[in-house]
């Protein structure tokens, strides 16, 4: 663990962030912190080629937190990432990583959430705001200086926003704040138009490239449960009654998740117990030696407590909360599937984690199925497979040393041997439902699959002009050619969406791309007529809000 400490310490990074860091748990600095927290300390301008699930986000956050000026009530770091899950995660992130420096605010600026409140908390002086670009923009309408104190930029996944559609956003924030900032951009590839804003907007950066090591965990069989936030208790308890473990852990965020999930299992009958960061050092040996032992069964853990355990009983490993990142979750699925045994690990996935699940399979390389959620017969034929299990062990001499006692008892009681049976089992089971109608009467099922949520896309501006139905095409401009995608408003395509992935993926200038109408079921793009074969070929495989774009020249007979 020394050499670790060195690790980081070695970074000269602030000391409240290094205590923070360490407090989070992170057992060395992964490549890309190693890089590039040293160069974003120095003050340079930056890009950095890394993949989601490298580390990246600390890689920024870190060096930032260190020279942000507390003191200094006014926003000084801005982060801009291109949907409003990632920007909450970032955010979610620099709070992590800045509990130890008291007066330091962060702020989420996204689209789908009041306005009022995110432009009040960012003229209060949150010195970090997290954006994602559409919502910034409207924000920057309302006060064009709302950016003027800004030190630090950070572009998160710049690629991705350029494919949203962004660029123009981009350069209406570049404009608000001040050219003597510091800014760094992060993008899995760096395409054409990465590099011509790089060449614009950043003075003399330096280059840092990670290349992605995958990551196996091939000894545990991985699955994972769409559910909502609020459901994730009662999830958990379905799971349990059907899933056959031998010891459990499970993972949430959060200390006082710990003791609230415990405190849930333990008054269903489950023997449970807490493991976190205020829980003493022994107390903590004990709570694992009960485990080890077979006195406790399950313990509900954060990502820092349950650091360096190892215990042969765990066969299950769940995934209450979504961790922070994909290096957390091998990390914790590891604690099972160890020494050549087998192990089972579930994830709860809510609506809005759908895409940290998918950089989970991509760093992992591995697919992480999809299950439902035990039913009311599954969860029956669970209960009585566990109480015949019990019972069949004492049934075997149970004639020999209790026939007269059942002969006697019933006498007294003038009863059939099959109510007192009953009864015996009513009362053995303590009141448990073990009928259907009362198992799904216990308590309701949550859904097996959860809706969909309205994209980032849709609750960002969009432009109206360009994305409402019309009744006929509108004249072409000369040397321009109409073309047609099956991509339309119902697949929650706008606009922007589709101008940033021709401009990403066709390598042209924004104003070779003439009108764009999104329409119900298709949509219709002006492109060059000079050129237009080889420009769809280019673009044959783009996809856009995850399905392929297939432009084609449109024929108006």
């Amino acid at each position: 663990m020394t050499q670790v400490l060195d690790g980081f310490a070695a970074l000269d990074l602030h000391p409240n962030i290094l205590a923070a860091v360490i407090a989070t748990g992170y057992e060395e600095p992964s490549a890309i912190q190693l890089q590039a927290i040293p160069v974003i300390l120095a003050g340079h301008d930056m890009i950095g080629q890394a993949q989601t699930g490298t580390g990246k986000t600390a890689a920024f956050a870190l060096p930032i937190l260190s020279r942000i000026d507390v003191s200094k009530r006014q926003p000084q770091a801005l982060i801009l990432a291109p949907t409003r899950e990632l920007a909450l995660q970032v955010a979610t992130a620099f709070e992590t990583y800045a509990k130890q420096m008291p007066g330091l605010n962060v702020i989420a600026v996204y689209g789908g959430a009041p306005m009022g409140p995110q432009l009040k908390a960012i003229r209060n002086g949150a010195q970090v705001v997290v954006a994602t670009p559409g919502r910034l923009v409207d924000h920057l309408r309302r006060d064009e200086k709302v950016l003027s104190t800004i030190q630090h930029l950070v572009l998160d996944e710049a690629d991705e926003m350029l494919k949203l559609g962004f660029m123009d956003d981009l350069e209406v924030i570049f404009k608000a704040m001040p050219e003597t900032r510091q800014t760094v951009l992060f993008s899995a590839t760096l395409p054409h138009s990465i590099r011509t804003i790089a060449e614009k907007h950043l003075r003399d950066p330096k280059h840092v490239r990670i290349e992605t090591k995958t990551q196996t965990v091939t000894a545990i069989e991985q699955a994972h449960l769409l559910v909502h936030a609020d459901q994730k208790h009662a999830a958990v308890l379905r799971l349990l009654e059907v899933e056959e473990f031998d010891a459990l852990i499970a993972f949430v965020r959060t200390k006082q998740a710990t003791l609230d999930l415990a405190a849930v299992l333990e008054a269903r009958g489950y023997k449970a117990a807490a493991l976190n960061g205020d829980i003493a050092q022994n107390q903590r040996e004990r709570v694992i030696e009960s485990l080890k032992d077979g006195r406790l069964d399950i313990v509900v853990a954060t990502d820092v407590a349950a650091r360096g355990l190892d215990v042969p009983r765990i066969t299950h490993v769940m995934n209450v909360d979504m961790p922070y990142d994909p290096e957390s979750y091998v990390h914790r699925i590891g604690r099972t599937g160890r020494a050549g045994r087998t192990g089972r690990a579930l994830l709860l996935v809510t609506p809005r984690e759908r895409r940290m699940l998918q950089v989970i399979e991509r760093v992992t390389g591995q697919k992480v199925s999809e299950v439902r959620l035990p039913d009311g017969q599954q969860v029956l034929d669970a209960r009585i497979k566990k109480l015949t299990s019990s019972l069949a062990p004492l049934v075997a001499d149970a004639e020999a040393s209790h026939g007269e006692l059942l002969d006697r008892l019933t006498a007294e009681i003038g009863c059939s041997p099959r109510a007192l049976a009953a009864a015996l089992l009513r009362k053995a089971t303590n009141g448990q439902a073990l009928t259907l109608a009362e198992v799904e009467r216990e308590q309701p099922l949550v859904p097996t699959s959860a809706p969909r949520e309205r994209s980032e896309r849709s609750s960002e501006r969009s432009d109206r002009g360009d994305s409402r139905e019309r009744r006929a095409p509108v004249p072409l401009a000369e040397g321009r050619a109409r073309c047609r995608t099956a991509l339309g408003a119902r697949d929650g395509i706008a606009a922007k969406n589709l101008l940033g992935a021709i401009l990403n993926e066709g390598g042209l200038v924004r104003e070779a791309i003439g009108r764009i109408q999104v329409r119900e079921s298709f949509s219709l793009v002006e492109l060059p007529e000079d050129g237009l074969e080889r420009l769809l070929s280019k673009l044959k495989d783009t996809r856009v809000g995850g399905k392929p774009l297939k432009l084609r020249r449109y024929r108006e007979d």
